[in-house]
């Protein structure tokens, strides 16, 4: 009981300093390697573990659902609850896919997904994929992200112009040192109520330097 009041105490406290863009939340780490355009920053990710799901729900319906099951998983909705160690530490950023054609990162190195949504929440940096507690929902699976470059736009707002902002990204890559390798997606850092110009969004792709 003790446990679950800290647990959600914490992420109110959390959501309370969100309102006003500050994020207290754990974020994956990544080394930049690069800039193009000014506005386009290169990252260098390692390997991650998150927890996933795929809807066949698109837009803010798909998101919405596919938040609320993730965030099930991080509150309990796993096999370590039974102990009394299953709730996990919210993290940031939220990962989305939307109606797009999608080859999926190990272990699901072959499953493409066509319209709908895909949403990841990266875990904190202590679990690997076999510390990371089961699921209880089938519908949520964890995958093991592998470390990759990406290519990223910051833009503030609702995020809802998601898709300009990646039309945006991958047009300032053109002729760049980094081509695209995948489909972009877009990346989340403030909750919904957080004030629209100080939420930090970002349009990303995975990209491969041209030699």
């Amino acid at each position: 009981m003790l446990k679950a009041i800290s647990y959600y105490g914490a992420l109110a406290l959390e959501s309370f300093f969100g309102l006003f863009g500050a994020r207290l939340y754990e974020e994956p780490r990544y080394d930049v390697i690069g800039r193009v355009a000014d506005r386009v920053e290169i990252r260098r990710y390692g390997p991650r573990v998150a927890a996933e799901t795929q809807l066949a729900i698109a837009d803010d319906a798909g998101n919405n659902e596919a938040f609320k099951l993730l965030f099930a998983y991080i509150a309990g909705a796993n096999q370590a609850s039974a102990s009394g160690d299953g709730k996990i530490a919210m993290t940031v950023p939220v990962e989305v896919r939307n109606n797009t054609l999608i080859a999926m990162t190990v272990p699901v190195q072959t499953a493409q997904h066509i319209g709908g949504t895909v949403m990841r929440f990266y875990l904190p940096a202590k679990y690997s994929r076999d510390r990371a507690p089961e699921p209880t929902d089938a519908r949520v699976k964890i995958v093991a992200a592998p470390a990759e470059t990406v290519a990223i736009v910051r833009f503030s707002g609702s995020g809802e112009y998601f898709t300009a902002h990646q039309n945006e990204l991958l047009e300032m890559l053109r002729g760049s040192g980094w081509r695209p390798s995948g489909a972009p997606y877009t990346l989340y850092y403030d909750a919904p109520f957080t004030l629209p110009f100080l939420r930090r969004n970002e349009a990303a792709v995975t990209v491969i330097e041209n030699l």
